[in-house]
């Protein structure tokens, strides 16, 4: 084993964009199958939880009867589809039937390449549905396959062709500009979608997926959090319809959970029913952290003989850490349970190791406490990109944690040092948002049942901060970014 990690160069990459080993480790994860087995639309988790692993893995799931397009949406012209905001209906719903009528033509093309390649029936009403749907998408954008970024875009004109009757408008090969399309939107969404479930074959299965909305978040704009409601309704719309029609269609939602609890909308319990929050534990009888980095360590260090490399492999585990903790333990309390920080500091641990000057067979406590310094503003720059969007201070609330040089500190001291560098912040506000972020956890005293216990939300997403909290602590994965002493 020695001389295998002398030469192993890491145990993979963090992002799923980069790393095919990542996504092929979520073929077993409840959110994928849930997903998979159409019983929910909606994976929420943190950043680096795995959605986009999952949306990519359900992308490489196409089959003779799997189809799937999905949506990313990092150069996405938000400011075209914001043209497509109706008037006098909720702000929630201002966006719904634009973002319905996106999905529409993500299945639509998914349909239509379907039936060029294997037509499933020879029913005259699937080939007059998938005629009118070609029509559709030939007329008005040129081809049937066109751009994200082309179907809400000014220069557009949709058509409809053979005289469809659309409500109270007659569109007889008359062309819409973009800019007067939400005053027709509903009306086309209702032919396109009795078109779509003429023409889909029963037994298939249909995914269109949308990641990456987190790209021009920001909590000042009221706009951004009216689009993705949109988005959650129409998706969960679409999804329950075509539920009730016996097909197998599911539009998948990725969304980051800060982002989700963000929002504030009539429908938004409803919608929580329907999703998947997106958790790891270090060690289960399924999936975990534990399991996600033993087949990362079978696909660099396995051999012929021996293909499976097992966690205790790599980690000498008898030999405890501080505190009596094993080696994955005291690993797992420094990340937010999440595979991009497990997969981070297991290669910061592996950098460690190899420089060591004597020679090892196994990872030791020594290569972990010393890649711990390392380890640690990689876990703050990941938060940054989090909290900063909610919490703009947050850096200075940092700063007051690094004054008090504690890891465990009380309201007292945050408050004394509150008041020195931010004399206009509210305490019990900063430290919940600050809690909420999991920066910090508070101490539970115990009842008459049992003792104390520290409450972390990233451990548990419905916890909320105990006003009457005394005794809090720094996350262990910033300890030394921020220099502070246990």
């Amino acid at each position: 084993m020695q001389s295998g990690l002398a030469i192993v160069k890491d145990f993979g990459g963090t992002d799923a964009d980069g790393d095919e080993l990542l996504t092929t480790c979520f073929e077993s994860h409840p959110a994928y199958l849930e997903v998979r087995a159409h019983r929910k639309n909606l994976v929420r988790g943190r950043k680096g939880a795995g959605k986009t692993a999952i949306f990519k893995r359900l992308l490489q799931d196409a089959g003779p009867l799997v189809f799937a397009s999905g949506y990313s949406f990092e150069d996405y012209p938000w400011h075209h589809h914001s043209f497509q905001e109706e008037v006098g209906v909720p702000a929630e719903r201002r966006y719904v039937h634009s973002w319905r009528y996106l999905i529409l033509l993500g299945l639509t093309q998914i349909v239509l390449k379907a039936a060029r390649e294997s037509y499933w029936s020879e029913s005259e009403a699937v080939w007059k549905a998938l005629t009118s749907l070609e029509s559709f998408m030939i007329d008005s954008y040129g081809s049937i396959s066109p751009g994200l970024n082309e179907l809400f875009n000014p220069r557009s004109r949709i058509k409809i062709t053979g005289g469809v009757n659309l409500g109270v408008f007659n569109l007889n090969a008359e062309k819409v500009p973009m800019d007067q399309f939400p005053a027709h939107v509903q009306a086309v969404n209702a032919q396109i979608e009795r078109d779509l479930f003429a023409a889909m074959d029963p037994n298939a299965e249909y995914f269109v997926c949308f990641d990456q909305l987190d790209h021009g978040f920001s909590t000042a704009d009221p706009s951004y959090n009216d689009r993705i409601a949109g988005l959650l309704i129409a998706s969960r719309g679409l999804f329950r319809s075509a539920k009730d029609r016996g097909i197998q269609f599911n539009p998948v939602v990725f969304l980051r959970d800060d982002i989700f609890e963000s929002l504030s909308f009539e429908d938004r319990n409803r919608i929580r029913a329907d999703s998947y929050l997106l958790e790891w534990l270090p060690e289960s009888d399924g999936v975990s952290l534990k399991t996600l980095m033993e087949s990362r360590f079978s696909e660099v260090l396995g051999t012929d003989e021996r293909p499976d490399v097992k966690w205790e492999d790599v980690f000498d585990e008898h030999e405890r850490m501080t505190g009596n903790q094993t080696k994955l333990a005291h690993i797992a309390d420094r990340t937010y349970l999440r595979p991009r920080d497990m997969i981070e500091f297991c290669n910061q641990i592996l950098v460690s190791h190899k420089s060591q000057s004597q020679e090892q067979n196994f990872i030791t406590n020594a290569d972990i406490t010393d890649a711990r310094v390392s380890y640690s503003p990689y876990l703050l720059d990941e938060m940054d990109d989090e909290i900063s969007k909610h919490v703009p201070a947050y850096k200075q609330h940092l700063k007051v944690i690094e004054s008090i040089g504690s890891e465990t500190f009380t309201y007292d001291d945050f408050a004394e040092g509150l008041q020195m560098r931010r004399p206009g912040d509210t305490v019990s506000e900063v430290l919940a948002a600050l809690f909420q972020f999991s920066v910090i956890g508070f101490l539970r005293p115990g009842g008459a049942g049992g003792g104390s216990s520290w409450v972390w939300r990233y451990k548990d997403s419905r916890a909320t901060l105990d006003p009457h909290a005394v005794t809090f602590r720094t996350h262990r994965g910033l300890k030394e970014t921020l220099g502070l002493r246990r």
